[in-house]
C-alpha cells in the first residue's frame, strides 16, 4: 500500500455522496438512498483503514477487518467500531437488492422512507466518525 492520498480521496467522495443522498431522499428514491449509503460507508471505512496503514480488501463489507485491526485505529473511535461494523454488514446485505431487485422484489416498492432514513443516518454517522481520523 503506497498511495495514502487515496484515503483523503475516499473521504472527499464520501462527503460529496452524502449530498447526493439528500437529493435522492427528496426524490423519494428510497432504494437508491440505501444503495448509495452503502457505497458511502464502504468508502469512509476504507479511508480510515488506509489512513492508518491497513490494507482494505476489495470487498464491499470491511466489518471483519475493522474489528480485527481495531487496535491499529485511533482510540477515539474504538467504542464506535461495533456500530460501524454492523452498519457496514447491514448495508452490504442490501447492496445488490437495492440496486437490481429480484424476480419477486422491486426495489422502489420494497424499500421505505424509514429504510432510507436509517441508511442515510448510518452513512452520516460513519463519515462523521472517521473524518477527524483521516491523515
Amino acid at each position: 500500500m503506497q498511495n495514502r492520498d487515496l484515503a483523503k480521496d475516499y473521504l472527499r467522495r464520501s462527503d460529496a455522496r452524502l449530498k447526493a443522498l439528500d437529493v435522492l431522499f427528496a426524490e423519494q428514491s428510497w432504494a437508491d438512498v440505501v444503495r448509495e449509503a452503502q457505497e458511502i460507508v464502504e468508502l469512509a471505512l476504507k479511508a480510515v483503514l488506509r489512513s492508518h496503514g491497513i490494507e482494505a480488501p476489495r470487498v464491499h463489507d470491511v466489518s471483519e477487518v475493522l474489528i480485527a485491526q481495531s487496535s491499529r485505529l485511533p482510540a477515539a473511535i474504538h467504542e464506535r467500531i461495533p456500530t460501524l461494523a454492523q452498519i457496514s454488514k447491514n448495508l452490504r446485505r442490501d447492496r445488490e437488492l437495492a440496486f437490481y431487485g429480484s424476480e419477486d422484489l422491486t426495489p422502489l416498492s420494497f424499500y421505505s422512507r424509514d429504510d432510507a432514513s436509517k441508511a442515510r443516518d448510518d452513512a452520516r454517522l460513519t463519515v462523521d466518525t472517521v473524518r477527524p481520523h483521516i491523515k
